[in-house]
């Protein structure tokens, strides 16, 4: 009877214990899968939160970038690029006038074609530069009326220049500075005035004191830096020359026809 009793208390335990283990398996499982969800969250949240510190870096970067580029375009007040020729109207480069917020002005040349060397340039008074001579560039540029040459006792002039030194290869790639003048229409000693102003290189090397251009030979090359103004003497002196050109143009273009109908 008592091993009856027994048999019937394991058995009753063994039911027990095939009623309650499943649940306790499923409930372990429940808790292992929860785990893996909880760390695939944490994970997704890591994963947004790297994201997020990396498109705010990247804006960052877009911003300052932004920033430097609005700097560099706002560097400049006055800009004025024109092209530099011989006395064959040959294109040799570029001179590039600069004012910047702070009222300095610079020259970049950039040139080749020339011959080795060094040559003393000026700014002259006249916006025009007509190859083969350049004599309608006028005087140097001297609004303050003193003499030239910073060798002299009085000058500079305004529009006097350091030499301009050719290498072998005949090429400049230089950028000066040029004191005392400006290029706002309403700035002293302005180069954008009603006569306009124009660049020269001359043959030979300014001496620096020699008056009144410091012995610096004939004009080899030209730019205009401003035109002149319809109020100036020498605005239709600039207009015959665009004229001439178009007149030369139609000339040779009427003689070609005239020969083509020949043949």
């Amino acid at each position: 009877m008592k091993n009856l009793r027994k048999l019937l208390t394991l058995s009753s335990a063994g039911l027990l214990l095939s009623t309650f283990s499943p649940s306790t398996v499923t409930l372990f499982a429940q808790e292992d899968t929860g785990s893996e969800e909880t760390s695939e969250v944490m994970d997704s949240q890591s994963t947004d939160t790297e994201g997020n510190e990396t498109t705010e870096e990247a804006n960052e970067e877009t911003n300052e970038e932004t920033t430097e580029d609005a700097a560099n375009d706002s560097d400049y007040a006055f800009e004025v690029e024109t092209e530099v020729i011989n006395n064959e109207e040959k294109v040799l480069g570029t001179a590039t006038f600069r004012q910047d917020t702070e009222g300095v002005v610079t020259l970049e040349l950039a040139l080749e074609g020339l011959s080795e060397g060094e040559y003393g340039m000026h700014i002259h008074t006249v916006g025009l530069a007509t190859a083969p001579t350049f004599e309608d560039a006028g005087g140097h540029f001297n609004p303050e009326e003193v003499e030239h040459g910073t060798e002299s006792e009085t000058g500079p002039h305004a529009g006097d220049l350091p030499n301009l030194v050719v290498g072998e290869d005949g090429t400049v790639n230089e950028t000066i500075e040029i004191p005392n003048v400006s290029l706002d229409p309403e700035g002293e000693n302005t180069l954008n005035s009603t006569d306009g102003t124009s660049l020269i290189i001359h043959t030979g090397t300014d001496d620096y004191m020699t008056q009144p251009t410091g012995d610096a030979g004939d004009r080899q090359a030209a730019a205009v830096i401003f035109a002149p103004l319809e109020d100036s003497e020498f605005y239709q002196a600039s207009d015959s020359a665009t004229s001439n050109d178009d007149t030369s143009t139609s000339e040779e273009e009427v003689d070609e026809e005239t020969t083509e109908d020949t043949e």
